[in-house]
């Protein structure tokens, strides 16, 4: 016998969906994810706004904007609104989130949603309320905030609600989150805003200076995808790169190796990997002991840069895990305290105004 559906399921389905999209964000400094509550991630969009210059009003968003890094027109701009992790243009970035909140939800809602917006751990109160403001002036109720560490431990399955210690590395666009967390608090964190977009400079300088050639970042990314690497690898790979000649102006095509990224890469590498030695330094002796046992947890984009885990695990001879779906764990973790916040109360930071 076929069961039919319960009336009130029926009823809150339907109404529960206009009524109101309750959401959590991980407002990246390269990309922005949106986890909707009862649906799932719906949305991961480059962190990118094309704006017209006379009228000041965006044109696009997400990826159709970012398709304009770099080859806008004077009339336009395609901006990045997102810095080191944190709001750098307050007016863009509302407009940005605004637009973002329109995707995720599809239709039009009676109740505004109630958000928690994933900052990173070294925030300021000022970059705090700046993060509150933008969302709640592009159209949140109530906006809560949740360290990224916490998040994407919670994200990838960590206990971060014991006594056991647990130690999370984050690398993102804009910063490198290093947390050392139990009890639902992070206990020792360092933040360093060197990342994903310092790699991308760091090639796009090694390129200037070694080969006289200009390239874009969007460029530099392709580059660091294809072929960067942190450690040695077995094999050697080339690649064609097309760019600016500096010298005579004219476009030019040159090929560069594995190595000769891996050696541009070097700096932001290498302060990324004194980062987690000095937070390991700062770990008390009972939570490193737990480190030791349980090893070390690696999420965010910046982190599949090839051989950076075993970079990592040759300097601390530590046991270290890229976490499954690395780009989505913070966004993941953040969902799941927006499906159950009462289980995770005190890993929310204070955000409300005074």
């Amino acid at each position: 016998m076929i069961k039919l559906p319960d009336l009130r399921d029926i009823l809150r389905d339907i109404f529960g969906s206009v009524i109101s999209h309750d959401m959590a964000m991980d407002l990246g400094t390269a990309s922005t994810l949106v986890y909707v509550a009862g649906k799932g991630i719906v949305l991961n969009q480059p962190s990118v706004v094309a704006i017209e210059k006379k009228t000041g009003m965006p044109i696009a968003v997400g990826n159709e904007a970012k398709k304009m890094l770099g080859r806008t027109p004077d009339e336009i701009r395609a901006i990045r609104p997102m810095k080191d992790g944190v709001i750098a243009d307050f007016e863009i970035c509302e407009e940005m989130i605004r637009a973002f909140f329109k995707m995720a939800q599809k239709r039009r809602t009676l109740i505004r949603p109630r958000v928690i917006i994933c900052v990173p751990s070294g925030i300021t109160e000022v970059e705090k309320r700046a993060v509150r403001d933008s969302a709640e002036h592009a159209g949140a109720r109530e906006v809560f905030l949740i360290a990224e560490p916490i998040a994407a431990a919670i994200g990838v399955g960590l206990p971060v609600d014991s006594a056991m210690g647990s130690m999370v590395i984050d690398i993102g666009g804009g910063t490198t989150e290093i947390a050392v967390i139990a009890l639902s608090g992070i206990v020792r964190n360092t933040s360093i805003r060197i990342a994903g977009d310092e790699m991308d400079e760091a090639i796009l300088e090694y390129l200037r200076k070694t080969h006289n050639l200009l390239i874009g970042e969007q460029t530099a990314e392709e580059i660091k995808i294809r072929i960067g690497s942190a450690f040695p690898v077995e094999e050697s790979k080339e690649m064609e790169v097309k760019g600016r000649d500096v010298v005579q102006g004219i476009p030019r095509a040159i090929k560069i190796k594995s190595e000769e990224i891996r050696e541009a890469l070097r700096e932001p590498v290498s302060q990324i990997v004194l980062a987690v030695k000095k937070a390991l330094e700062q770990t008390p002796p009972e939570l490193a002991a737990d480190i030791v046992d349980a090893g070390i947890t690696m999420t965010g984009g910046g982190s599949l840069l090839k051989g950076l885990d075993a970079l990592l695990r040759e300097e601390t001879n530590l046991p270290i895990k890229l976490a499954l779906e690395t780009q989505q764990c913070i966004v993941m973790g953040a969902g799941k305290v927006l499906e159950s916040p009462s289980d995770y109360e005190k890993v929310l930071m204070q955000s409300r105004k005074e």
